[in-house]
């Protein structure tokens, strides 16, 4: 560029003196290096690429189209699905995996296990530098509407690297499934997410296993549940109190989205509310699960998946999905637990509903226990319910998921009261509060019903323009 005159200094007519200088600019060495030099040309003239390599939060690399041939890759995938699945669950996964692919003798399925136990592993020494022995634990993993896998980092003795196959049919963030990646702090445990890889079709995802490697499959809970319910640290904490009083009210449990959608999609009026009777046993609106928008079908999904069942069993130390807690089933006969002994994470995934909503009742049960009971209210000026003896009477978790009540007062009635059994002395109550959730963990003597709603809190929610509250109710049974 051309060269810049010295200037006189105006005042004294005399040049400045040359300014001392400082530290010199200096490009990162890296830049030098032959090999990133050469990278960085191969990647400019090729503009477009089908390999994605990030170093944040963690070394990972993206292959897209990571098999040729797309007829292949369709053989493969219905191979796969002919395979007999097992059920695996414990406190940190749901989902379904086939044994162990390393003796399989399909014909695709034998050509995917050469090329990755081959080929690719080769590659993956010479990309990462890393010696990789001839041993590749390989299987098929289908997640299906509601599965999991929660955080972890998969630093298993010997393994060096984690890979995922995705055979997935067109897949959008909504779908859920996302390979979260979390960001870690000073003392190498996980803190949040940071990156989310979506799923696509016949693309490839690997990264080295180190202490810092932490992940998880996302499900519903994480698209709905405020992200403070989900670490695991602060789960330690509620269920602590919870184990002490038996009770708890979660406040803010929704996130702030979801929480609106639903709340207006509850006003609509293509929601069929059913009365539910005789009147002297109760007298309230409940929905028609078949009518309402998808968002509150959602929703009612959500409370009912067996993640959940998980989330609360990690909140309350109930014992409300089967295996979570169960030390005796989590090991097997050589006396490893499950996470120690599953196998890599190569899996085709899919995406199905697995809730019968047909009605307004739901009941669940897989293996045994756990089984629940809900329904969605709608609460008026007018409604109630009342002790009775035909209530089923068991140690029961009762949830409340509150909407569309904020600004309500005691005096309007619509509160829960729990008292024990022939007794007038009430135990507990639990007020409704706007996106609140209420746990409370009831014996077989402790009986419940909701406080008639009068004609204070009518007038009352007229001056807001509008008329009810609602709440998701739920019984869990262990």
């Amino acid at each position: 560029m051309p060269a810049k005159k010295r200037q006189n200094d105006p005042a004294t007519g005399k040049r400045n003196k040359k300014e001392k200088r400082g530290e010199l600019a200096v490009i990162n060495s890296d830049l030098r290096d032959e090999a990133v030099q050469k990278g960085m040309r191969d990647a400019w003239q090729r503009k477009e690429s089908n390999i994605h390599l990030d170093c944040e939060p963690f070394p990972h690399c993206q292959i897209t189209r990571f098999l040729q041939s797309e007829s292949f890759v369709e053989s493969l995938q219905a191979e796969l699905l002919q395979l007999n699945f097992n059920s695996k669950s414990n406190d940190l996964y749901k989902f379904q995996q086939s044994d162990d692919l390393g003796e399989r003798k399909e014909d695709h399925i034998s050509q995917i296990r050469s090329v990755i136990f081959g080929e690719f592993r080769v590659w993956l020494s010479e990309v990462l530098q890393v010696d990789l022995e001839a041993t590749v634990d390989i299987s098929c993993a289908k997640y299906e509407h509601t599965d999991v896998l929660l955080c972890h980092d998969d630093e298993l003795e010997g393994r060096r690297v984690a890979f995922i196959l995705y055979l997935v049919p067109p897949w959008e963030v909504k779908d859920g499934g996302t390979l979260d990646l979390f960001s870690t702090d000073e003392h190498c445990q996980s803190v949040s997410v940071v990156k989310s890889l979506l799923p696509c079709w016949n693309s490839l995802v690997f990264f080295e296993v180190s202490p810092v490697s932490f992940h998880q499959v996302e499900s519903l809970l994480f698209e709905w549940v405020n992200e403070m319910y989900l670490d695991p640290r602060y789960q330690a904490r509620v269920q602590q109190e919870f184990e002490e009083s038996s009770e708890i009210c979660l406040a803010t449990f929704l996130q702030e989205e979801k929480l609106r959608q639903v709340r207006s999609a509850l006003q609509s009026s293509e929601i069929k509310w059913e009365r539910k009777g005789p009147p002297n046993k109760r007298y309230y609106g409940c929905a028609d699960m078949q009518s309402v928008p998808s968002c509150v079908q959602e929703c009612w999904e959500l409370l009912s998946s067996e993640s959940f069942f998980i989330l609360l069993s990690n909140l309350t130390g109930l014992r409300l999905h089967y295996l979570c807690g169960d030390e005796d089933e989590s090991e097997n006969e050589d006396g490893k637990s499950e996470t120690e002994n599953r196998g890599g994470e190569g899996n085709t995934q899919a995406s199905a509903s697995n809730t019968d909503a047909d009605t307004s009742t739901t009941e669940k049960k897989d293996k045994g226990p756990p089984t629940c009971v809900g329904e969605l209210r709608r609460w008026m000026h007018g409604d109630y319910t009342l002790l009775h003896d035909s209530v089923k009477r068991e140690y029961a978790l009762d949830l409340q998921l509150h909407m569309g009540c904020a600004g309500w007062k005691s005096e309007f009635g619509g509160f829960t009261s729990y008292i024990a059994h022939d007794e007038d002395e009430e135990l507990l109550t639990v007020y409704p509060e706007d996106n609140s959730l209420a746990l409370v963990y009831r014996d077989k003597d402790t009986l419940k019903f909701i406080k008639h709603i009068n004609n204070s809190s009518s007038s009352q929610l007229s001056s807001q323009n509008t008329a009810a509250f609602y709440d998701f109710s739920f019984n869990y049974y262990e």
